[in-house]
């Protein structure tokens, strides 16, 4: 079991020498078991210390650690970042060992890195052009959607162009929700670029994509010191201050940051990890969830008092099979965006999309109208040019539709929970499916499975 782990585990005697060390954590750390086992944490990781050694911390004090981010360098010079949760080994009252549970996220950190430089950056390139000559100054360096975007004719759409327009004018925080595809981001934008923060920065972050200890860094700033690792650099709040930051998937965040965050917005200021100093912030925060957010409240996703925070405004989009009027704008829409206005589409196609149930909703009729101009060879989209799964329904089916959807569903469900129960963890999970794991929380959160807790961690 501990060889086909797909999680790095080790396990120290009371002295800290290696007793376990899995294929996993060889591969990890790119040493060679013999090179580890029976030798002394410090020995073998030369940039560790009693203090920050996750593993010899625990063999002193026997208080589990969860999910810490620690980066360190073995004594071959590799750096290496990896989320530990790590956990004390009792025999009565006598701590006799240490196991720790290790996710490498090396290259997820740098990237995150990568992008928080970007960012800064973009702010420094914009700064200089908003505050340089006449000839470039008040310019924007990116191109982001505007109320003009917000396609659709539908009471609905008119509604939340009407929202869009008014909200924009405030300071207000925004809570932003819909099904995935009904454009969420585009709205959020849309905001900023009718508010008088237009000309400053916009950052987007969704917080289902990162570890915790990433993401706390990264939204919050690091310190030096502050961690194993940790150098001084600005989250992403610094980096949005004085324009808009966009929270995507809200409700993933872990709830200790989202404590973290009320405070944030309560404050005004923030404090790198590690730091002690605060630094003022002017940002307007707007964040986003797929599900209704009381509904994210009510299952524990979703601290209540961030919710009632953030919500000073509400905008709920509806999903496209609600919108149906507003499919052939739509359409003509996307062939414009795609440089093929001249191109027209067959009442046999147009039938069929009104009739299909878009469950990726206006993302998934994008994707449809794209992928049909690959296979086009005249100037009309006809039914063999569609995708399969649009193309199957027709009117004649819609009667049997709802119940085989239902059905549907529940296999899904069915087949979620089995391998959850199999593989143990949301990770474990998603390989048994085959599937992303950030697809796995999403239909997760459709279905209302909630994740099972780790028996181990490092």
């Amino acid at each position: 079991m501990l060889e086909v782990a797909s999680e790095g585990i080790h396990v120290v005697d009371e002295r800290g020498v290696t007793v376990v060390y899995n294929k996993a954590a060889s591969e990890l750390d790119g040493l060679l078991p013999e090179e580890v086992l029976g030798k002394h944490v410090l020995d073998v990781f030369p940039s560790l210390t009693q203090e920050s050694s996750t593993l010899l911390r625990v063999l002193r004090t026997g208080i589990p650690e969860i999910a810490k981010q620690q980066t360190f360098t073995n004594y071959k010079g590799k750096t290496i970042t990896t989320i530990n949760s790590t956990y004390p080994i009792t025999h009565g009252d006598e701590i006799i060992g240490a196991c720790e549970l290790s996710t490498d996220i090396t290259r997820i950190k740098e990237m995150a890195e990568r992008i928080a430089d970007l960012s800064q950056e973009l702010r420094n390139k914009e700064r200089r052009e908003h505050t340089g000559t006449p000839r470039t100054r008040g310019k924007v360096s990116r191109k982001l959607f505007t109320v003009d975007d917000i396609v659709g004719q539908s009471a609905v759409m008119r509604e939340v162009r009407r929202q869009v327009i008014q909200v924009a004018r405030t300071q207000s925080n925004v809570l932003v929700w819909g099904e995935t595809g009904t454009g969420k981001e585009l709205v959020v934008q849309a905001i900023h670029s009718a508010s008088d923060r237009a000309d400053a920065p916009f950052v987007a972050q969704n917080c289902a994509a990162l570890p915790e200890g990433l993401l706390e860094g990264l939204v919050f700033g690091t310190s030096k010191g502050g961690f194993t690792g940790a150098q001084d650099r600005p989250g992403l709040l610094e980096l949005a201050s004085g324009g808009t930051l966009y929270l995507d998937e809200i409700d993933s965040m872990p709830l200790g940051l989202q404590a973290k965050l009320l405070r944030v917005i309560q404050d005004r200021r923030v404090r790198r990890i590690g730091d002690v100093n605060e630094r003022p912030v002017d940002v307007r925060i707007i964040a986003s969830t797929s599900i209704p957010p009381r509904q994210a409240v009510e299952q524990g996703l979703m601290r209540a008092d961030l919710y009632f925070r953030l919500s000073v405004v509400e905008i709920g989009l509806p999903p496209l099979r609600k919108r149906q009027e507003d499919i052939p704008l739509l359409c003509s829409h996307f062939l414009r965006k795609h440089g093929k206005g001249n191109i027209s589409i067959s009442p046999e196609v147009m039938s069929a999309f009104l009739t299909y149930d878009w469950p990726g909703n206006v993302r998934e009729l994008e994707h449809a109208i794209e992928g049909s101009l690959a296979f086009l060879t005249g100037n009309t989209i006809e039914l063999q040019h569609i995708p399969p799964t649009v193309r199957g329904i027709t009117a004649s089916a819609t009667i049997s539709r709802g119940s085989i959807r239902n059905q549907l569903k529940n296999h899904e469900k069915a087949a979620i929970e089995e391998a959850l129960k199999q593989g143990g963890s949301v990770s474990q999970a998603a390989r048994i499916l085959g599937i992303p794991r950030q697809t796995l929380q999403y239909r997760m959160k459709i279905h209302g499975i909630r994740a099972p807790r780790l028996r181990t961690g490092k």
